[in-house]
């Protein structure tokens, strides 16, 4: 798609062009996260729908501009024309009083006649005009280019807006993944569990009770497994709205992203940022300027206009046999003033009035809902660091705990209802470890998209955090190369008399 001819300002054409080239940059991945993203900005309906309209809204800043331009018009007409007459006439009497045989008076003479005329004319008339002041149109032009300054920063809102849901979508996937892959792996620890108690039941070392608690938990794991094979499931297919493509596999996020602070680690530095550049704020911005133009063409109504124009008309008929062509031309120049409109113009001026008030407050609500959600997500982040070095080391101590729970059941003092809750500690805490980076990395990505900042490169820039590693569309199979592999061991249970 190539834009032509736009009138643009200055500081919005880099916007627009990145608006409109990022689609085009060739991918050179697999499915990764920088090729689905521009698989989106290539095939997403609802960004095209925004690119479109930007088009209609260029195109109607010219056709505003038309009413300053020459106008010339041409008219023609060709008429084939039949005229009937009929007269009678007859002879008044000269006073004898007689009348004649025939029945006139007087003894005149009567007589009638008709005629049946036929003839063509055709004629040709040619016009033109050319505004010399007309401020109602030269107002109307303005606001269109005010629209268009809007439209630009509203395609860009639209077009960050599907990278932060591409984003979103893609790493809810592998979150999806590395929680269902911790409660696979917890079902299979509790189920291991639930038949050593049953073998320990059988033989009669432990209780009826403790064979029913673990049953209980692998019940629950159970279930939690069926839903997060149904959250990977509906995440992968989400993909799809946004790109129109399904993907079999995506790229994992590596272990060792990095974890820190935006740069820079000023609050007040991405809320600056959010003001001057998120085109949410921009296009209300834009909306002030085009409802002071509303404004302005309603006080133009009272302003006189003047045009000057020319014309050339042609004629000529073969009335009688006989033809003829006749022409004028006329050079001049006419000017109107409204004196009285019915009161119109004034309503008109005061409905401007108000509609410039409404987008004076519709800005200050956008720029103050931005600087909450700035600060927010800021804040977000910031604990999002935290958490992340916070859950990884609940996994090294929910681990450790386990490990000292099993000790103790092997040596009487801990029973199985401890062993269990354990488990389920330690994979609660591995999969809200994975929630937990997950997070921090949407995050991040959506403190640059409310600051004016999200584009392609910070897209590639995420994009390098990924390694290479497939995540399948097919849920884990089990087997023995679970990276969890360690916590199937539950430990023996205790013996009799030890």
């Amino acid at each position: 798609m190539r834009l032509a001819h736009w009138a643009v300002n200055a500081p919005l054409r880099p916007l627009l062009v990145a608006v409109f080239t990022a689609s085009f940059v060739l991918p050179v991945h697999a499915a990764d996260l920088i090729t689905i993203t521009r698989d989106a900005l290539d095939n997403n309906a609802t960004l095209a729908s925004a690119r479109s309209e930007y088009l209609g809204i260029e195109a109607g800043r010219d056709v505003a501009r038309g009413g300053l331009l020459p106008q010339i018009s041409a008219t023609g007409n060709v008429v084939h024309n039949q005229q009937y007459e009929s007269q009678t006439a007859s002879r008044v009497d000269t006073g004898t009083g007689e009348t004649g045989a025939d029945g006139s008076v007087g003894g005149g003479i009567g007589s009638a006649g008709t005629s049946d005329d036929r003839f063509n004319t055709a004629s040709l008339s040619l016009e033109a005009t050319q505004a010399l002041f007309d401020e109602v149109t030269r107002q109307q032009v303005a606001q269109a280019e005010r629209q268009i300054d809007q439209q630009v920063y509203l395609l860009a809102a639209t077009e960050q807006q599907l990278l932060i849901d591409v984003a979103s979508a893609y790493f809810d996937i592998l979150r999806a993944h590395e929680v269902l892959e911790a409660r696979m792996a917890q079902e299979r620890a509790i189920g291991r569990q639930l038949e050593q108690a049953r073998e320990q039941f059988e033989v009669g070392l432990i209780a009826i009770t403790e064979v029913e608690e673990a049953r209980a938990t692998f019940d629950q794991s159970r279930a939690d497994r069926i839903a997060a094979e149904s959250n990977l499931q509906v995440a992968f297919e989400a993909l799809e709205q946004f790109t129109g493509q399904r993907y079999a596999s995506i790229e994992a996020l590596g272990e060792d992203m990095p974890v820190a602070l935006p740069e820079p680690s000023s609050r007040d530095y991405w809320v600056e940022q959010a003001i001057e550049r998120n085109p949410q704020v921009l296009a209300q911005q834009a909306g002030i300027a085009i409802s002071r133009s509303g404004v302005d063409i309603a006080r133009a109504g009272r302003m006189p206009t003047l045009r000057a124009f020319g014309n050339y008309q042609l004629a000529g008929s073969d009335i009688d046999g006989t033809s003829g062509r006749d022409s004028s031309s006329q050079v001049g120049l006419s000017a109107s003033l409204p004196i009285y409109t019915g009161g119109s113009t004034s309503a008109s001026i005061r409905q401007g009035t108000y509609q410039l008030e409404s987008s004076q407050y519709d800005f200050e609500s956008q720029r103050r809902t931005t600087i909450q959600q700035v600060r927010s997500l800021y804040t977000q982040v910031s604990n999002d660091v935290e958490t992340v070095e916070a859950r990884q080391q609940a996994i090294v101590s929910t681990r450790s705990a386990l490990e000292a729970t099993r000790a103790g059941y092997e040596v009487g003092t801990r029973n199985i209802v401890d062993v269990l809750n354990a488990e389920q500690n330690l994979y609660n805490a591995i999969a809200s470890y994975a929630e937990a980076r997950y997070d921090y990395v949407v995050n991040l990505l959506s403190l640059r998209q409310q600051s004016g900042r999200l584009d392609v490169q910070a897209m590639e820039d995420v994009n390098g955090w990924l390694t290479g590693d497939s995540v399948n569309f097919t849920l884990p199979e089990s087997g023995n190369n679970d990276r969890h592999q360690r916590a199937l061991d539950i430990g023996a249970p205790p013996q009799p008399g030890s």
